[in-house]
């Protein structure tokens, strides 16, 4: 049985039912709830898979990006059952009207990735090799297009489709970016964990810190940003794909080069600071513009699903 609307539901336009111990718990505490159930299945499935340790690329590309999917699922039903399923289908198909936003979406991650790679190149000469054939360089390319695309669409099911709208109700576009952006860096430290410098000279804790915190914090501040603007949940999942296909090849790229040291850390420090300042821009033109109808520049906003904020 449905019952009345509740702070913090999961999916908007579903309200949340009644209960009682666990389900009212995971109720009144939605993003915790769903940031634990999240790690649990990727860490778990990871290490159930491999053992606790460094987990090869493929393994973990497979295994890591089911959590966050799996987890909004699993609460969408428990909270709202078959009706709040019904709600999630109706998102994965709401397009945004206007060109522009498929062009940020799509070119954002990538475009700014390549000038940086660009400059590293320039700075520090042969860290991104040249390939033997073409046809090396295509295969590359075209596993970063098929990862980033799966990554994406596991991915932002559950930081989008759940854990976005229910932090946006209590904090602003910056405060939300951030607080996701630093937990999506955390989530995927064991899929990193045996990311190093090959000659010793960093050590693999701060490789793998720098490359998680520098850039993804500020992207996600970015991709909040135009979810505000959209409530698109596909062209979340088309933001977040040809990002992580541009990390996919440049990382691989950066790998087979003769990189090492501290130019290990370039890239991400590269793609941190661009990204950073581009966050900068987009708020301090959003608060210098007048406020939408119904809310405060800035601030926490009612998602349009007919709740309240918390």
């Amino acid at each position: 049985m449905v019952g009345q609307p509740q702070p913090g539901v999961p999916v908007p336009g579903v309200p949340a039912g009644s209960g009682k111990g666990f389900t009212a718990a995971i109720r009144r505490h939605p993003v915790p709830a769903y940031y634990l159930l999240t790690f649990a299945i990727s860490w778990g499935g990871i290490a159930a898979i491999q053992g606790v340790g460094p987990v090869p690329t493929g393994v973990a590309v497979t295994a890591g990006p089911l959590g966050p999917a799996a987890a909004c699922v699993l609460l969408t039903w428990l909270l709202h059952g078959k009706a709040g399923l019904r709600q999630l289908g109706i998102r994965l198909r709401t397009w945004p009207a206007g060109a522009r936003w498929y062009a940020v979406a799509l070119l954002a991650g990538p475009v700014v990735m390549a000038a940086t790679a660009a400059a590293v190149t320039w700075a520090f000469p042969g860290f991104y090799p040249g390939f033997a054939t073409p046809g090396e360089l295509a295969f590359i390319v075209l596993a970063g297009v098929v990862v980033g695309i799966a990554v994406g669409s596991l991915e932002e099911l559950g930081w989008t489709g759940f854990a976005l709208p229910q932090l946006r109700r209590r904090y602003g576009v910056l405060a939300t970016g951030l607080i996701m952006g630093m937990l999506w860096g955390a989530w995927h430290y064991p899929m990193f964990a045996g990311s190093a410098d090959p000659s010793g000279a960093v050590p693999a804790a701060l490789v793998v810190a720098v490359y998680l915190f520098a850039w993804l914090p500020p992207y996600r501040v970015l991709m909040v940003w135009v979810y505000d603007h959209t409530r698109s949940l596909p062209l979340a999942m088309m933001m977040h794909a040809p990002l992580s296909a541009a990390a996919f090849v440049l990382s691989f790229m950066a790998a087979s080069g003769t990189g090492s040291g501290l130019a290990l850390l370039v890239p991400s420090l590269a793609w941190g600071a661009a990204f950073w300042a581009i966050a900068a821009v987009v708020l301090l033109v959003r608060a210098a513009r007048p406020p939408r109808k119904g809310t405060l520049a800035g601030t926490p906003q009612a998602m349009p699903d007919g709740n309240s904020p918390m």
